[in-house]
């Protein structure tokens, strides 16, 4: 099965938590200071909220596969797309141990495909001597801004 993904920023977690639990009609299955995800089945959706970001809003889109074999796929696809991709393999991101990739959108919204391997009890096995600020999941600069994935040059 595959999942879409969307990861948001917010102000305020409680609240947000509140609103989207009633919205939902559901509590998160996850739950951290900084963070809350719900992993819906109608329809199958991983919604995550946290906390980083530098301003309120749609951090990145993605698909969650529930095997190796699907997140190829994707993979092929996104290679495809005429897109660089941005191969992190395995990593922690999201208090989760995932292998993933990533694309950019024309636009410049960051796309994730990733496989969850496993839970972690911090957001990032790298923060574990510092705390970064920096957006959630998705590849970022310092300043904590996400990475543009520069279109190829056979793109228009």
């Amino acid at each position: 099965m595959k999942r879409f993904h969307v990861h948001l920023h917010v102000d305020d977690l409680q609240q947000s938590i509140g609103f989207y639990s009633k919205l939902f009609a559901a509590e998160p299955a996850r739950r951290e200071a900084d963070y809350a995800k719900w992993m819906l089945e109608d329809p199958p959706v991983n919604f995550a909220i946290s906390t980083r970001g530098a301003k309120p809003g749609v951090d990145h889109l993605g698909i969650q596969t529930d095997n190796a074999e699907d997140l190829a796929v994707l993979k092929a696809r996104a290679e495809t797309a005429d897109m660089a991709l941005l191969d992190e393999g395995q990593t922690t991101c999201c208090y989760a141990r995932s292998e993933k990739h990533w694309v950019t959108d024309p636009q410049g919204i960051a796309w994730e495909h990733f496989h969850t391997l496993g839970n972690i009890p911090v957001f990032n096995e790298r923060e574990s001597t510092t705390r970064q600020a920096a957006a959630c999941c998705s590849p970022a600069t310092p300043s904590g801004k996400p990475v543009g994935i520069p279109v190829k040059s056979s793109c228009c």
